[in-house]
């Protein structure tokens, strides 16, 4: 999970590289990585469906050969409609089988009740760790090398990491035993989630998070630039962003297991529309920009394990990984807008001043969702360590 979310994290690298060699248009690469999160969505119920019923071995597998041979076809597409169907649509379909959705499951299942909250900080740690890591290497594999030579040597990296699926065995482990009244089928709780308003509040309210980390991530290096500050507060800054969210993501995570999960999100989105604000509103300079990095990297990805928490609390963790996939599909929907809209309204206007603006007001109307979801439990006894 380290290296597949390390590699999406610096996509927005390859931005000025890619269409500045092959003549495209910012729109194009926004609308690639659009497709991108958007087959990651839609894919995700279905390879988490596959995760709860056979096992994350096969599905983690398959998922790390698919997105190397994905990278592995951006260095050969000569026309926007193959760049879009590696780019996109493989790595996608890859990253559903690689990331949160099949990987907090796993860990779920695998851990006693009483240790999830920590399991699950420390996971997403990890995941924030290797975006740590790839933001220089690849930063200096573009400059040392080029673009493909670059996208080469993650496909390598990445294929080598297939054997490590092998040893998961989550289905042997905490999987059932929690459900008071026994499993009754992976139709009944798909069901039995759709019937619940907090179930669609969370897939309402991912919603804002897709969008804001999605634009940041692809157009926040290309945006700098625009602004006179050169290609490496860029980097700086999505570096800035991986570091503080290894932090960021272990405290959500540990506090997801004393308060309500559902109140720190809405605090949590919160504080990212203050510090957008913040940023679009004080003169720019390499102090703002590494402030703003600093603050959206404690608040990254904090909302995964958040999230991921009050599925668990409710609905159990057997059918994890397919649920989450449902509540993830919002979260890639904001995604997709917020990638392509950043590029489409580039191109068209010349600013990236209006999607700043949305991305605020996308934030404060994932705050007010998360405070009236019903998160009482169902069909199992409390979650040690949980809050009441």
């Amino acid at each position: 999970m380290g290296l597949a979310l390390g590699v999406r994290h610096v996509q927005g690298l390859f931005l000025l590289p890619v269409t500045g060699d092959q003549g495209w248009s910012r729109e194009l690469f926004g609308f690639a990585l659009a497709v991108q999160n958007l087959t990651w969505g839609i894919a995700q119920p279905f390879t988490g469906m596959l995760a709860d019923r056979y096992g994350v071995r096969r599905v983690v597998a398959f998922g790390v050969v698919l997105y190397a041979l994905g990278l592995a076809g951006m260095t050969q597409a000569s026309s926007p409609a193959m760049f879009v169907a590696t780019c996109g649509v493989a790595l996608g379909v890859a990253l559903s089988c690689t990331a949160f959705g099949v990987i907090y499951a796993a860990v779920s299942r695998l851990v006693a009740p009483g240790q999830r909250p920590w399991a699950i900080a420390v996971t997403g740690a990890i995941g924030g760790l290797g975006q740590f890591v790839m933001v220089p290497l690849v930063q200096e594999l573009i400059a040392s090398l080029d673009w493909k030579a670059s996208l080469w040597i993650l496909a390598i990296a990445m294929a080598a990491l297939a054997p490590l699926a092998l040893p998961l065995k989550d289905r042997t482990t905490y999987a059932v035993t929690e459900h008071e009244d026994g499993d009754r089928g992976i139709g009944h709780a798909v069901r039995e989630a759709f019937s619940h308003s907090g179930f669609w509040l969370l897939n309402l309210g991912f919603l804002a998070c897709g969008f804001q980390l999605a634009f940041i991530a692809t157009h926040l290096p290309a945006y700098l630039i625009d602004q006179g500050l050169g290609p490496m507060a860029g980097v700086g800054a999505l570096a800035t962003i991986a570091l503080t969210n290894i932090v960021g993501i272990y405290v959500c995570g540990m506090l997801g297991g004393k308060w309500r999960q559902k109140n720190l999100l809405a605090i949590l989105y919160l504080a990212r529309t203050v510090a957008i604000g913040l940023f679009i509103l004080l003169p720019l300079s390499l102090w703002t920009v590494y402030g703003f990095a600093a603050v959206m990297g404690f608040l990254w990805l904090g909302t995964v394990p958040l999230t991921n928490g009050v599925l668990t609390r409710v609905f159990g963790v057997r059918y994890l990984a397919t649920l989450f996939g449902f509540v993830f599909f919002g979260h890639q929907l904001g995604s997709f807008l917020g990638v392509w809209l950043g590029g489409y309204v580039f191109d068209e206007m010349g600013s990236y001043q209006p999607i700043w603006l949305v991305a605020m007001a996308l934030g404060l109307i994932a705050a007010a969702l998360h405070w009236p979801i019903d998160d009482r439990q169902r069909h199992r006894p409390l979650v040690a360590g949980a809050a009441p």
